[in-house]
């Protein structure tokens, strides 16, 4: 009857790991879950403020700004270099530019 204990407790605390293993696994994979939402977040709101810039600069100086560094130096838009790629294409003075903005991996 010993051995029987024994061998039950045995499982009881394979399971148990199992299931804290488990636990563990799912959370972490929520997080990243998280994670990346943010970060699509982060460039939505990126490009979003871009644009708004590049509009409030035709309306107050009649031209499209002509790169994105425009925008940061006189509208105050920065970039986190470091997570994203701002993609920006200006065809004429007048035509509101191609912005987009792509998260590094």
């Amino acid at each position: 009857m010993g051995k029987r204990r024994n061998r039950r407790g045995a499982v009881i605390c394979i399971f148990a790991a199992a299931a804290i293993i488990a636990a563990l696994l799912w959370f972490f994979s929520a997080l990243s879950g998280v994670r990346r939402g943010q970060s699509e977040e982060g460039r939505q709101q990126l490009e979003d403020a871009l644009r708004r810039a590049a509009v409030a600069c035709y309306a107050a100086e009649g031209v499209y700004p002509p790169n994105a560094e425009y925008i940061a130096e006189h509208y105050g838009v920065q970039t986190d270099e470091e997570r994203y790629i701002v993609f920006y294409e200006i065809f004429a003075d007048n035509l509101m530019p191609e912005i987009t903005v792509i998260v590094k991996d």
